[in-house]
C-alpha cells in the first residue's frame, strides 16, 4: 500500500459519503464509479441478480430502489479506509410503496478503488433476530 493509494481512496471515500448524506446517490455513481463497476448484493431481489456489472445496471438498481421505497430517514457513517478499500455503514427508515410496510434496516458496504474510481461495491445486510 502506498500513500498515494491511501490518499486517492480516502478522497473518493469522503466524496461518496458526502454525496450519500445529501441524498445524491445517482450523482455519486456518475462521478465516482468506474464504467465497469461490479456490485454484489447479499441475494437476488425483485428479478435483479445479486451480482451486477456496469454503471448502467447500477444506476437502474438505484432508480428501482427510490421508485419502490419512501425514505423517511437515513444515516451514513464512515468512511473507514484501509488501503484501496473503504467501508460505509448505512441505516434507513423506509416504507415499501407496494406493501406499505415500514422498516428500519442497516447494511455495511465495502468499496474497492482503482485509478480514482470505485470498481467494486459489496453489501452486507444485518441479520434480523428470529
Amino acid at each position: 500500500m502506498t500513500t498515494a493509494t491511501s490518499t486517492a481512496t480516502e478522497a473518493v471515500a469522503r466524496e461518496l459519503v458526502e454525496f450519500c448524506k445529501a441524498g445524491r446517490n445517482l450523482d455519486a455513481i456518475s462521478r465516482l464509479y468506474s464504467p465497469s463497476i461490479v456490485s454484489i448484493e447479499p441475494r437476488d431481489f425483485e428479478g435483479m441478480p445479486a451480482k451486477m456489472t456496469g454503471i448502467d445496471a447500477i444506476r437502474k438498481k438505484n432508480e428501482w430502489w427510490y421508485a419502490n421505497f419512501d425514505v423517511h430517514g437515513s444515516e451514513v457513517n464512515g468512511p473507514y479506509v484501509h488501503g484501496d478499500q473503504f467501508a460505509v455503514r448505512y441505516a434507513f427508515d423506509t416504507t415499501n410503496k407496494k406493501t406499505g410496510q415500514r422498516s428500519q434496516d442497516s447494511e455495511i458496504a465495502v468499496y474497492t478503488v482503482k485509478g480514482g474510481k470505485i470498481v467494486q461495491e459489496q453489501f452486507f445486510s444485518q441479520l434480523r433476530s428470529r
